[in-house]
This record gives C-alpha cells, structure tokens and sequence, in this order.
C-alpha cells in the first residue's frame, strides 16, 4: 500500500506501508476517500510548525468510510461515513481528567505528531468517528478545520452587540468567521490578501473588512468600525508573530484576545501597557472539542453552513506532491485544497 510522506520540510516522497491489519479492540479500519490540506500541512511543508516531526505521513482533516470493526466498537458500523476527530488523547492525564481532550498532556495529532491519513486504508479509535448519513467525503473531510473554528469562537465568548475581529482569512480564519456570524457578534475581517477578503465579502457575506498595511492605519480602520471603542474579541488566525504582538492593539477595554494561528517565532507586545490598561484577556485556542464535531456535522446536514463554495482547487492521490508547491503561492488563490484517494 502507498502513502505521502513528507521527509523533511519542503520534500514529499511515495512511500510503502503496511496495511493496517485487524483492528484491536474499540478500533476500526477506515478507509481514507478526502483528505483536505489546511495551514498546519502548509507550515510542516515549510518547516514552520513547531509541533510537526518528520518523516511524516500527514493528513487530519479526513472523510473516511468504515470498513472494519474491533470487539466492542457501538456507534459506527461497517458502510458509515464519517470525519475524523484526530486528536489522540491519552484519557488519562489531569487535562483529559477535566474535559480538556484537545490539549491532552499526551496528545498526538494524526499527520502532525504521529502519522496521518495520505494512505487509503487506516487504523484509528471508534471513539474518534463522527457518523453522518447524509453528508459526502468533502464535507466530513471539512468538519475539523471548521472545528477548530467553533473552539475558537467559545473561546472568545463572543456574543450578540458586541464586534469580533478576525484576523487572517485562510482556512482556519474563514472557520473562526463562520461562527463569529453565528454567535451574533458583529464581524469584522483583516487580511492582507484582496482575493480573501473578497471571498469573505462575496461569498461569506462579511460586509466590513480591512485590507491589512501592517501600520497605524490598520489601528485606524479598526477604530473607525466601531465608534473608538474598538472590539470585545479579536482573534488571529495569520500564525504571524508580527501580526500576533500587535493584535491587542485592536481590543477594547475589557477585551479578548485569541490566539488560534500557531507560530515558531517569539512574540513581543509591542505596546504592553494596553494589556494591563485595558485590562485584557489573552487566551490560545488549541484544536477543538468532541461536541464541536457533533454539532458542525449537524449545522451541515441542516444547510446552517454551506461548505461547497470552499473547495477551490483538487488534485488526487498521485498529482498531489505536484500540486502542492503551486497552492502555497499567492496568487493560486487556494481556500481549501481537497486531496480524492478514490
């Protein structure tokens, strides 16, 4: 069987695997149909995520079919369509003891930490499957980047009258905008990209964005949005150190900031006053929840979200090295790449 591994940064090689066996108790074999390509795969071809080793067989956001049952497995059944919630936690340690199983002490990400789903058949815990008998491989494969957009946004507390800025509109920033319209909050988007902020004003139907300069006219806009007061949430989703470190810049008195991008880099606040001044709240968002699954899958089968227009370039199995370097440009104008194992 082949698999994608990624050998070190900048390098995709085909490799052969061992098929994955019977599956051990309370485990299933899935076979793997999407595999979606978000931030975190960018940055582990770059070298940029911290939590990445290599050699690594990435791939986390996945829409998978069940094709073998362990003993005792209930929920999911040999045919079932399902996402992935790939977070392995250990059940065991004081985070997991308190409900906190996205940022499991022991945690192992698949196709971050440990090896992932660029293979067509794999091996993974019952208890991480989330079932839907109306949704197709593209949309359960989107479920956990939309994940980890929700989590993002309960962090925030974000509610209705009050403004959230989101900064960065790639994959994992258009997920945070997602539910920042559905929690009620005004949203406002940041980015330097034209072509994202077009996407979120047309097809996401965010009215007010901001064309990112990096400067005082970022503060300005901001400012200008929301009468001087600024917003109650700000949430960066660039994994930019630079755009971290001024991110308190646009909070109001009293506000949130959440960080959801991920960086190698140190930050520096540059304005550290305005953190005890406007006695600000600074919080990290780290994966998602079981029930943030749930629920996405149920938004999606009841058209509360429409994950169709993200899709924006594909490629299959043998193409998708090929392809890669291509959607890390600009101008390629990638959303979401969407890899078929079909």
């Amino acid at each position: 069987m082949k698999a994608i591994q990624l050998e070190k940064p900048g390098q995709f090689r085909l490799i052969d695997v061992d098929e994955p066996g019977a599956p051990a108790a309370g485990e299933v074999v899935v076979r793997v149909h999407r595999v979606g390509i978000c931030g975190t795969d960018f940055s582990g071809y770059l070298g940029k995520m911290p939590f990445f080793s290599y050699p690594r067989i990435p791939g986390h956001e996945l829409g998978v079919e069940v094709v073998a049952l362990g003993q005792g497995v209930t929920g999911v059944k040999v045919g079932d369509r399902c996402s992935v919630e790939p977070y392995l936690n250990c059940q065991q340690c004081h985070a997991c003891r308190r409900g906190h199983t996205n940022c499991c002490q022991n945690n192992q990400t698949l196709g971050v930490h440990c090896d992932g789903g660029l293979q067509r058949f794999y091996k993974v815990p019952a208890r991480k499957l989330h079932p839907s008998a109306s949704l197709d491989f593209d949309s359960l494969a989107l479920v956990e980047t939309l994940a980890i957009g929700r989590h993002a946004v309960q962090r925030s507390q974000s509610r209705i009258g009050e403004t959230i800025v989101v900064i960065g509109a790639g994959p994992i920033g258009l997920s945070v905008i997602e539910f920042a319209r559905i929690s009620g909050a005004r949203t406002v988007v940041m980015d330097v990209n034209p072509q994202r902020l077009e996407f979120v004003r047309t097809v996401m139907g965010v009215k007010d964005t901001i064309l990112a300069r990096g400067d005082a006219t970022d503060i300005e806009a901001v400012s200008a949005l929301t009468g001087g007061d600024f917003a109650e949430s700000v949430i960066d989703a660039t994994g930019s150190n630079r755009s971290m470190s001024r991110a308190l810049e646009f909070c109001s008195f009293g506000g949130r900031l959440v960080f959801v991008g991920i960086t190698q880099a140190e930050l520096s606040f540059l304005h550290a006053p305005l953190l005890h001044r406007r006695e600000l709240t600074l919080m990290a968002s780290r994966n998602a929840l079981s029930d943030d699954f749930k629920q996405i899958i149920t938004l999606i089968e009841t058209r509360r979200l429409d994950t169709r227009p993200w899709i924006t370039h594909r490629s299959d199995f043998s193409s998708m090295a090929a392809c890669f370097t291509d959607w890390l440009k600009p101008e390629a104008g990638v959303i979401k790449a969407m890899v078929a194992l079909d």
